[in-house]
């Protein structure tokens, strides 16, 4: 009886065993079919979660933010909303009108700062945690947010630098698209500490790309010692490659940002470079990591910005890309 006992004992308990496995197995996979779907595959309380950008209208970089923004919220439970202006002031009242709302978390850019200060301290006061991405990195943790989620933009305009001088490059131009954004001044200071030729601002009007492409040909054409141009982000690239063109310039076009155009232009050989800094994964981590503080009071960084670029991105490089530029990733 004893050994009948044990043998039925050993059944049941591989019986049991199989069932758990498989039961881990379908739920690992229902799991990941949710994710497919968009739907939750968390059953945390449906939180409300804010993304208030300096974004200017049409400004492809931020669709790619947004999409890995709203991956993750699908995938967490967030109701996910969007706001974005490129006046600082009117990005600020954004903000108010989200802590009036009463969300549970909120993401900001800090392009400029100073704007940003008291309406940030004023959701830290309010109990919602704030996490920036993108611009901001040095103010960030003064002004009480979380953490950072992006680019140091002097390193990566460091890394600029450094590349012109592989490229034997001597003379560049550094396109500003946006005056009064910090972090595009300091890509272009921090170009220009490391590159060991010379290097020019120009100052556009990012919102008019007419005479963003002027402007760029106008210099081109008046100093042709100009062998570099670096735009600071991916739409810009397009209109510099036409200022090229119809200046007779030979000079490369080189660009912050990546998206399918630009992937297509490297390919080409249209551009020399790209710096990215994975914009997909700035959206994409700062709703993840909202989820996180507010489910199990995880803080990422320890203090510290949590970087996401730069990535030198070359003609070699644009093929390996190219399948997730074109599905809005890259």
């Amino acid at each position: 009886m004893r050994a009948i006992g044990a043998v039925l004992a050993a059944v049941l308990g591989a019986s049991l065993a199989g069932c758990s496995a498989t039961g881990g197995k379908r739920a690992e996979e229902a799991r990941r079919t949710a994710e497919a779907q968009g739907r939750a595959a968390v059953d945390t309380p449906r939180w409300t979660f804010a993304m208030v950008t300096h974004s200017g209208d049409g400004d492809t970089f931020w669709d790619i933010v947004q999409k890995g923004a709203r991956q993750a919220a699908a995938k967490d439970n967030i109701h996910f909303l969007y706001a974005h202006s490129d006046e600082a002031q009117q990005q600020s009242q954004l903000v108010q009108t989200y802590i009036d709302q009463k969300v549970d978390g909120l993401i900001v850019t800090l392009a400029k700062p100073e704007a940003m200060k008291d309406v940030v301290a004023k959701a830290t006061r309010a109990g919602i945690p704030v996490i920036t991405v993108n611009s901001g990195s040095a103010e960030s943790r003064a002004y009480g947010a979380l953490t950072h989620i992006g680019q140091d933009e002097t390193v990566a305009g460091e890394a600029v630098g450094d590349e012109l001088d592989r490229r034997g490059r001597k003379k560049a131009l550094c396109v500003l698209h946006e005056q009064g954004n910090v972090g595009h001044e300091q890509r272009c200071s921090g170009a220009a500490k490391t590159f060991g030729g010379d290097l020019r601002n120009l100052y556009v009007d990012g919102t008019n790309m007419p005479d963003v492409r002027a402007a760029i040909e106008a210099k081109l054409q008046t100093d042709p010692s100009i062998d570099a141009v670096v735009t600071l982000g991916a739409p810009f690239a397009d209109a510099a490659v036409q200022a090229k063109r119809t200046a007779g310039s030979e000079a490369e076009i080189d660009t912050f940002d990546l998206n399918a155009k630009v992937a297509a232009g490297l390919k080409a050989g249209d551009l020399g470079f790209a710096v990215d800094q994975q914009p997909y994964l700035q959206g994409y981590e700062a709703v993840d990591l909202l989820w996180l503080y507010r489910y199990n009071a995880d803080v990422l960084g320890g203090g510290r910005p949590v970087l996401t670029g730069p990535q030198i991105i070359t003609g070699k490089d644009a093929a390996e890309l190219q399948e997730y530029t074109q599905r809005g990733t890259r």
